[in-house]
């Protein structure tokens, strides 16, 4: 089941925040795209040639925007301190080494001063649990990268069950997508001589026996789809020729992407074939012994999220009646999977929303015994334990603290061990244990208080959006906080790809910014995934205002409440949030006092043929056709103008982005900068979609965002 959910994990857009989330979209779109029509034509793009990665010329204005803008940034008074702070926090062994359970190990990747790139380590499930056990080094990065002159950055392993002894190593070139494929022993901790191993590109992979490999990859022309996503899939018999291993299954080429992959239930292995139309529906078969392929027939943007205990497990998107009854959008089923293939259709219902309460994306798990949800309650954790026995399934509310966020890390195929963490916004995360699914468990780590709290506050409140829906926010306020319209309040927001924010402890936050007088917000704007798919699906392609409406409303409110003031409000998003801020620094310049703009998507005419774009046209649609009507209408590069007066926006990016082009945001600040605005531009020739590759890179970013942040919200920022 596990490995299900990590197929499609793959496909989504990540967001860009302290706090790396992945996120992901929702929606059900049309196989087939309606067919292009005539536009008014736009203006031709003078700044192609910014789309050109690594041409002479664009790097050379790469480099020319980065020594303006560095020079300016890392001269103020609040940078070295903050980049200095940063630097302890990221590389502080007081960090939780959080666990992935493999049998009767933990698995744990580490990176600290000492270990720029990081180690891969193991040490048994027992000792961990106990504590102050030495690691096993499995890989150490750094020495791996300097051996063999190669810019490796970790994007982690799949192994083969249930030793776990040989695994395939994801190493990517400077922090990209695309990843080298290398077959590692764990016991002999070394690479296999003469392993599995394939070239730089965005593979996907699974372990079918010991011997065989489900292998999706460049192959060469026709292999990928519009996206840059495997389209067809080969099984691979070790020491055979790739491109002699026969061809099992094939998508098209306008999908996202296709794939064969082998799932487990127990001991009994399932082996399916995935073809994912666009970014929210997807077609899954099962393969027989014999090589037939039998279509599991739930609708196309239902989530199958694996088989358990027999039972077939399926979260809906949209309401759906396969017979007599009708099940309801954002519920969770189950069914036995060998009588669901066999006609019937009479699921059992695990869980249904009510108002407020959704089942979180990414929120089942499974242990030996018990299947594990993670739930949202206007927007703050909850948890669920449940149980089948012959009088059908159990449901166990799992006591949790209140007013934060349940992560589940890992989950035990062989027990009923249960990790997962709470946090809360001035709450550090702990990392719980469970033997028993969740219940009876235990704090075995803790975060230390990175910034001081005391005196602080958290709020929930609601704002009205311009259709009357009332929008969730959350409000974090610094010590002393008085209302008076003057303290530098940040926004962070998202609202794309059913993708939740939720209360989390940043250490960067903290220190950088609430304990220096600052207020920080979360937007839980529509888009996201708060409320379950319907409160995704309110904003997706032609709806795509409402989430930008959401995001004014709760900067109108914060005005209103006298907590801040345009003058004082800072806003910040990465990647489908780059696309929120940059839509509102050119709908509402008015309405901000500094704009932070990372990795975003802003040439939404070109978005589809840039990189992995055209993956996200369910989510927003396609330029191409008569839904540039509506796209045009907040595309960011199609409607800066020349004579109004913009903040001093700050722009950040990754040469080595291959997921979100580098282009959108070379242009908009070309464009910009041609039309006599004022900003700052930072690219980081390394780092891939995230914009930092390690911990110093990072440490490096967030004291660049903040020290702008700082310079442009408040004349004279504290020092500390």
């Amino acid at each position: 089941m596990k490995h299900a959910l990590a197929i499609f994990c793959l496909l989504l857009l990540a967001a860009c925040e302290q706090k790396p989330a992945a996120p992901e979209p929702e929606a059900k779109a049309s196989m087939t795209e309606a067919a292009p029509v005539a536009a008014p034509a736009e203006p031709e793009d003078p700044y192609l040639w910014l789309e050109d990665v690594e041409g002479e010329k664009a790097l050379a204005w790469v480099e020319e925007q980065n020594d303006v803008s560095l020079g300016y940034l890392e001269a103020l008074p609040t940078f070295d301190p903050l980049y200095q702070r940063n630097l302890e926090i990221y590389n502080s062994d007081e960090r939780i080494p959080m666990p992935a359970i493999r049998g009767d190990h933990v698995y744990n990747f580490w990176r600290d001063a000492d270990h720029v790139r990081g180690l891969w380590r193991r040490m048994p499930v027992d000792a961990y649990l106990v504590g102050n056990a030495e690691w096993e080094i499995l890989l150490d990065l750094d020495a791996l990268a300097e051996a063999e002159g190669e810019d490796w950055i970790w994007k982690g392993s799949t192994c083969l069950r249930p030793e776990y002894r040989h695994c395939l190593l994801n190493l990517s070139r400077g922090g990209a997508d695309a990843t080298v494929v290398r077959e590692f022993d764990v016991a002999a901790r070394a690479f296999v001589e003469d392993g599995f191993y394939l070239p730089e590109a965005k593979s996907r992979l699974s372990w079918r026996d010991a011997d065989t490999l489900w292998v999706g990859t460049d192959f060469g022309p026709g292999s990928l789809t519009d996206s840059g996503y495997p389209r067809t899939a080969r099984s691979w018999q070790r020491g055979t020729p790739l491109d002699k291993a026969p061809e099992v299954f094939a998508g098209e080429q306008t999908d996202v992407s296709a794939s064969v992959f082998r799932i487990w239930d127990g001991d009994t292995p399932y082996d399916l074939a995935y073809r994912g139309p666009d970014f929210f529906t997807q077609m899954i078969w099962l393969i027989t012994e014999d090589g037939y392929m039998n279509r599991i027939a739930i609708p196309e943007d239902a989530r199958f999220l694996g088989i358990f205990q027999g039972q077939m497990l399926v979260s809906l998107r949209t309401p759906w009646q396969p017979a007599d009854t009708e099940y309801p959008q954002g519920a969770l089923l189950a069914i036995d999977f060998a009588k669901f293939m066999n006609g019937e259709r009479a699921f059992d219902v695990l869980f249904q929303p009510t108002e407020g309460v959704a089942l979180r994306r990414g929120g089942v798990a499974s242990t030996k015994d018990y299947l594990v949800l993670n739930l949202m309650d206007n927007v703050v954790g909850r948890m669920q334990r449940l149980s089948r026995t012959d009088d059908g399934w159990h449901t166990e509310e799992v006591p949790v603290d209140a007013n934060g966020t349940i992560g589940i890390v890992s989950a035990a195929e062989e027990s009923n061990l249960l990790f997962y963490q709470f946090e809360g916004f001035l709450r550090p995360d702990t990392l719980f244990a469970s033997q028993d699914g969740g219940m009876n468990a235990r704090a075995i780590d803790s975060l230390p208080e990175f910034f001081n709290a005391d005196g602080m506050t958290v709020q929930q409140h609601f704002a009205v959006s311009r259709d009357g829906t009332r929008v969730p926010y959350f409000l974090v306020l610094p010590k002393g906080f008085e209302a008076n319209g003057a303290t530098p309040t940040l926004i962070y927001g998202y609202g794309g790809f059913q993708v939740s924010r939720t209360p989390g402890y940043s250490a960067t936050v903290g220190h950088a910014w609430l304990a220096r007088g600052g207020a920080y917000v979360v937007a839980n704007i529509r888009g996201g995934g708060e409320y379950g798919p319907a409160w995704h699906q309110a904003a997706l392609k032609e709806n795509r205002q409402r989430a930008y409406d959401d995001f004014i409303a709760v900067a109108e409110d914060l005005v209103e409440r006298k907590v801040t003031s345009p003058q004082h409000l800072g806003i910040r998003g990465g990647s489908n949030g780059g696309l929120l801020t940059g839509v509102m620094l050119t709908q509402r310049p008015d309405l901000w006092g500094a704009v932070v703009v990372q990795v975003p998507l802003l040439d939404m005419k070109r978005f589809n043929k840039l990189l992995a774009g055209a993956s996200w046209m369910a989510e927003y649609g396609n330029p191409d056709t008569d839904d540039w009507d509506y796209i045009r209408a907040y595309s960011p590069y199609h409607n800066v103008k020349a004579d109004v007066n913009y903040p001093k926006a700050f722009f950040t990016t990754s040469t080595r982005d291959d997921r979100v082009h580098p282009a959108h945001a070379r242009k908009m600040v070309a464009r910009m900068s041609e039309m006599g605005h004022d900003l700052l531009y930072f690219e980081n020739t390394v780092g891939g979609h995230a914009g930092a590759s390690d911990n110093t890179q990072a440490a490096r970013n967030e004291a660049l965002i903040y020290s702008y942040l700082w310079d442009q919200l408040k004349e004279t920022a504290p020092q500390k």
